[in-house]
């Protein structure tokens, strides 16, 4: 597929998207690379151009270098907006209470602290992600390990098996020291994202190393 086309799709999908007002959005193609500049209103837009880039037939890889404008709307205070986020991480009935510390400085959120389970990270992410004032989010929250080597391996091949759209023989996992491996060959972009999420639904994960390629 033509880098042309490529970039006509992406602008299309951006363009669909209702959560996305791509009007000051950019795009770039490079060899199936797709660069994002521009600027949005809101850290929630931005995370969503991403994504909805990833999903267009072709694209092999993102750079995202948009920026969030607040439209002259006047940005909540650091501590202001560290309240807020916190009172979020509250209300969530996944997130473990008091586990997950924020900080804020020029907008942009720190989040530290362990959880037992990677979709509990991801949840205080998102929690965070749609609060009106919000330029940037550093997630650094630590999953903390629970399960063996064998264990975790198990679960990865097994829910790798149990998705109709991986070919999961084409795909060879190693765990070491809570870390998932993921080497071999996948028909389509987002089939790696498929078998990234598996690997995180293991318990005790930490982090996941992708290199698998494109067939």
């Amino acid at each position: 597929m033509s880098d042309k086309l490529i970039r006509q799709n992406v602008v299309d999908e951006l363009d669909f998207e209702p959560s996305i007002d791509a009007a000051h959005i950019g795009v770039a193609v490079d060899n199936g690379i797709v660069t994002l500049t521009g600027h949005v209103r809101s850290y929630a837009q931005r995370t969503s151009a991403e994504k909805a880039v990833r999903r267009v037939r072709g694209v092999r890889g993102v750079v995202e270098e948009i920026t969030v404008r607040f439209a002259g709307e006047t940005p909540p205070r650091d501590e202001d907006l560290a309240i807020r986020a916190v009172q979020m991480l509250d209300w969530s009935a996944t997130v473990p209470k008091n586990a997950v510390q924020v900080q804020v400085n020029g907008g942009w959120v720190t989040l530290t602290g362990q959880v037992e389970w990677q979709y509990q990270k991801e949840e205080a992410y998102r929690s965070i992600r749609r609060l009106a004032g919000v330029s940037g989010i550093i997630n650094a929250i630590e999953v903390t390990p629970k399960a063996s080597a064998p264990h975790v391996l198990s679960k990865i091949e097994a829910a790798l098996k149990r998705n109709a759209e991986i070919e999961a023989d084409g795909i060879k996992v190693t765990v070491k020291d809570a870390k998932v491996i993921l080497e071999g060959k996948v028909n389509a972009w987002y089939e790696r994202g498929l078998a990234e999420n598996a690997a995180w639904s293991a318990p005790g994960v930490r982090a996941v190393e992708d290199r698998l390629t494109l067939a």
